[in-house]
């Protein structure tokens, strides 16, 4: 299944999210089914789900059930029990192949509100020339230090959109990322710090942050949805 995150709702955690899936899963009355064992638990698998207080337009998530159901008859019931802006996309019946293993990148959309959209450019310049961009996170097993740049597949700037004629102009850059699945994960706000490790960019106001799409690439640096390989007529979107 593919679910968005989408307004208010991206700062919902990942243990919130998943609560609140277990329970429309109840209200919608789905088969599903449970392990084994002394604490049955619902099968549910999430598959490399976005940062909290990022939103996104392509989480993906498995579920195991008891009996057949119409796919879109499950996704409709599970999207109207979850609440607006928690929305079921899409869903499958998973024909074999772990879904995990089909995500091999992620495309992401940064709005960075009052940034000039030619110093941005600069610092991707600056990074993109760079052979490794060297960052710091705090992870499970501590403080890591990383090459932002490797896993970066591209990076562009967009250009600023029109705004009507008589409003104040308010500088937002835009910056599009392709990122490979690596280990440890490289995050947009990874790719953020090593625009300030290479360019001293600091952008005044948090980003907006988007997942718009992610999953296996093409030869020509496209992402597959990976639901695709489960349906007839694979499309391929475009990053």
């Amino acid at each position: 299944m593919r679910y968005a995150k989408r307004g208010p709702l991206r700062f919902t955690s990942h243990r919130d999210f998943a609560r609140a899936f277990e329970r429309a899963l109840r209200r919608a009355a789905v088969p599903i089914a449970f392990s084994q064992g002394f604490t049955p638990h619902p099968k549910i698998s999430y598959a490399s789900a976005a940062p909290t207080g990022v939103a996104s337009e392509a989480e993906y998530l498995e579920i195991g059930l008891q009996a057949p159901v119409d796919p879109e008859a499950l996704r409709a019931a599970l999207d109207a029990a979850l609440s607006p802006g928690l929305d079921v996309l899409d869903a499958v019946i998973a024909d074999g192949g772990s879904l995990p293993d089909r995500i091999e990148a992620s495309h992401w959309h940064i709005e960075l509100p009052e940034v000039d959209t030619a110093v941005l450019r600069a610092a991707v310049d600056a990074f993109t020339a760079a052979e490794e961009v060297l960052v710091e996170r705090m992870t499970k097993q501590g403080r890591r230090t990383f090459d932002a740049r490797a896993a970066v597949i591209s990076i562009d700037v967009l250009a600023p959109t029109p705004t009507p004629s008589g409003v104040p102009v308010v500088p937002c850059a835009i910056l599009e990322l392709v990122v490979r699945q690596v280990t440890p994960s490289v995050r947009p706000d990874d790719v953020l710090s090593g625009l300030r490790v290479v360019a001293d960019l600091e952008p005044p106001v948090s980003p907006r942050v988007t997942r718009l799409a992610q999953g296996t690439l093409t030869a020509q640096g496209a992402i597959v949805d990976p639901l695709d390989a489960d349906r007839d007529g694979a499309a391929i979107v475009g990053h």
